[in-house]
């Protein structure tokens, strides 16, 4: 059957590029458009200065997709940070009056209305312990850290966007969405079953749950794996779209 194309937007993590994301052509199905977002400070916007609120990152997000939207089908997707984003820019998508995405696709993070007493202040942390943390994530080599030219570029960065989600708070009142939400989990992830299953209070459509091996980076281990449930997730959300 041939499939009619469909956008796959995706938001990096914290100290993340989008680049990460042009791995997944190799995997995704040819009507999936994969179209990785990136934010300010890296990758090719790596001259634009850091954004001082968590709001100006939805915003610019927002303004960067909205013309894509409005007459084609498409997806949203965040890991971490990048999941608070496009949920964040959803909603700004539904206040504004375009069409909401398929799929509101979740990865590696807590539903926004759960508070972590648990975890520490990552952004206020010294650059040795902060190093030792990011390095224990598993989402960045410690060989990195060996070129003082990357760190100088990448600490303050990540520290920027790490302030971000750390001072990022939910209003009191859940809004649902009217788009299915997608939901990946790592095993070995320091999340909960119940705050991952708080994602199901955002949605007045379907919700599913997905775990993977791994821990807070099962992003980059398991591709494949993920991409094919995109894959599969798309195909439904067209055939239910048409």
């Amino acid at each position: 059957m041939m499939m009619n194309k469909i956008k796959l937007f995706c938001l990096p993590y914290a100290g993340g590029s989008a680049v990460l994301y042009n791995q997944w052509k190799d995997y995704l199905e040819p009507y999936i458009e994969l179209r990785p977002i990136e934010l300010a400070g890296r990758g090719k916007r790596i001259a634009d200065p850091l954004y001082d609120n968590i709001d100006a990152m939805i915003n610019d997000v927002y303004e960067q997709i909205a013309k894509e939207i409005e007459h084609e089908p498409y997806l949203l997707f965040g890991h971490s940070l990048g999941g608070v984003v496009a949920y964040e820019v959803a909603q700004k998508i539904k206040q504004n009056g375009l069409p909401d995405p398929l799929n509101l696709i979740i990865s590696g993070r807590e539903a926004p209305h759960v508070t972590r007493t648990d975890k520490k202040k990552y952004h206020l942390m010294s650059t040795d312990e902060l190093k030792c943390k990011v390095i224990a994530l598993g989402g960045t080599s410690p060989e990195f850290f060996k070129y003082p030219e990357l760190m100088n570029l990448f600490l303050p960065l990540l520290r920027n966007d790490l302030k971000l989600i750390e001072n990022y708070t939910h209003s009191a009142e859940i809004t649902p969405l009217t788009c299915d939400i997608t939901l990946f989990f790592g095993k070995e992830d320091d999340l909960t079953e119940e705050q991952c299953y708080g994602w199901s209070q955002y949605t007045q459509a379907n919700f599913q749950l997905h775990y993977l091996e791994g821990g807070h980076f099962f992003l980059i281990s398991e591709q494949e794996k993920i991409t094919t449930i995109i894959n599969r997730v798309c195909k439904e959300s067209l055939i239910t779209y048409l």
